[in-house]
């Protein structure tokens, strides 16, 4: 169902969140929506790439990674993979790399900034727990709606019948 984050903020009110205006759109997709999964990782991408290889179901991925510009936690690999794996798209507090090649997939990539350095490897992290940053708590479950104009959260899902 079509939406713009705008006409939710305008029909919804209180019931969206908008977070601080921090994010560069990277994926082929502008706008992407869907219940939220979350994890907090640092410079380490091997909890990331695990997440992406189950089936998102239409979910968004909430990458926590500390808002890091020093190494990237998505490229192009890891944006076809959550693709095919049906993830709606990713929110990142970090940086991606590949962004051409990210910008040819069809998904949804929002991040702080590209960095060619890649990051490590060895999977440690967080899955499920609740997120911080941009003024807003990202949490397993709520939904996320996100466009040109920015991302917003809901308790629920507002495009549902």
């Amino acid at each position: 169902m079509p939406f713009t984050t705008a006409d939710l903020c305008d029909e919804f009110g209180a019931e969206v969140r908008v977070a601080e205006p921090l994010f560069r759109d990277w994926g082929g997709s502008m706008a992407f929506a869907g219940a939220i999964e979350t994890v907090r990782v640092y410079e380490d991408n091997g909890l990331v790439r695990r997440v992406l290889e189950t089936h998102g179901r239409g979910r968004v991925l909430v990458i926590d990674g500390g808002g890091s510009r020093r190494a990237a936690l998505v490229g192009g690999t890891l944006a076809a993979l959550a693709h095919r794996n049906e993830w709606t798209g990713l929110l990142i507090y970090g940086s991606i790399r590949d962004s051409d090649e990210v910008r040819t997939v069809p998904i949804g990539v929002k991040a702080l900034a590209p960095i060619p350095r890649k990051s490590g490897k060895r999977g440690e992290g967080e899955q499920g727990v609740a997120v911080t940053f941009a003024g807003l708590t990202f949490t397993r479950g709520r939904h996320l709606y996100a466009d040109r104009d920015g991302v917003v959260i809901a308790d629920r899902d507002l495009l549902a019948p």
